[in-house]
């Protein structure tokens, strides 16, 4: 199955880029990626989608892949926000959502602080309104250890993603980690703006409360059927933190994929989709 680029224009100027699966008239699905991805991290997930007969869109969030990069370091939620506000604006209707981590985030504040349903039905990958604070910190060190020196060859990049996902069998076709980096004076770096993790790392703990209340606020007011799928290994949606959210927001389906860490979608993509399948089959079916 062939795949379309589509480009959104969420500011004057600015241009969120995706890539489009399927036929553009069906009943259109977003997929948002985690912080420091890109729209590649979805493997085969908007593919299958596809085939069963939904319009999958996955694209590169700001300062993220082939997006454009915010020359005011504009990339707090907020902004995030904004931008899927404005693409679904152009692609019209009320489409279905699945977010990871911080893609997770923009598609709960989108719909929990929306006073219409902007959206047909939600799934959260592994993230809750509350998170492990060693898991972020973990992710945080990850991308900082090479973000200025970058890395000699895929293999080295490789390598450290294997050292951080130690539970993901090892792949030695490199093509799909190769488009989640950059080639700049023979050194690969990461396609994501340095400037967004510094902004995220700059949080303070009192700014960190306020958002977490925000985020507990707005999953409480989410109005359209919602999945949180969470990774069984996941260090940053726990079985407590996972609790505390199915208790705050009762009507939320709850799925846990054994053997997956924080990137669900990537350490047991077959079994992510077969479960993303069977919940928007019965909340969002295509006829």
């Amino acid at each position: 199955m062939r795949s379309s680029v589509i480009r959104f224009e969420t500011e004057p100027n600015f241009y969120i880029y995706a890539e489009g699966w399927g036929d553009s008239s069906a009943p259109p699905i977003l997929l948002l990626h985690g912080g420091g991805q890109t729209h590649h991290s979805w493997g085969d997930t908007a593919r299958r989608l596809a085939e069963r007969g939904w319009y999958a869109i996955t694209y590169d969030a700001r300062g993220h892949g082939s997006s454009d990069w915010s020359p005011e370091g504009h990339y707090w939620v907020d902004a995030l926000v904004s931008d899927l506000k404005a693409i679904i604006q152009q692609i019209g209707g009320t489409p279905a959502l699945i977010g990871a981590s911080m893609g997770g985030i923009t598609a709960m504040l989108l719909e929990g602080e929306s006073k219409e349903s902007l959206t047909s039905a939600i799934v959260l990958v592994d993230i809750a309104p509350k998170a492990e604070q060693k898991g972020i910190e973990r992710i945080f060190a990850f991308m900082s250890a090479h973000m200025e020196s970058g890395f000699a060859s895929l293999e080295e990049a490789a390598a450290a993603v294997a050292a951080y996902l130690p539970q993901r069998a090892k792949d030695t076709d490199h093509s799909r980690l190769e488009k989640n980096l950059r080639l700049r004076n023979g050194r690969y770096y990461w396609h994501w703006d340095p400037t967004m993790l510094k902004v995220w790392k700059n949080t303070t703990p009192d700014q960190q409360i306020e958002y977490e209340e925000r985020l507990f606020t707005a999953a409480q007011h989410l109005k359209s059927p919602t999945m949180i799928v969470r990774g069984g290994m996941s260090d940053v949606v726990s079985d407590r933190v996972m609790a505390e959210f199915l208790d705050a927001v009762p009507h939320v389906r709850s799925l846990t994929v054994s053997g997956a860490g924080h990137m669900v979608a990537g350490d047991s993509n077959h079994a992510f989709t077969n479960a993303v399948i069977d919940f928007l089959e019965e909340a969002y079916p295509v006829n």
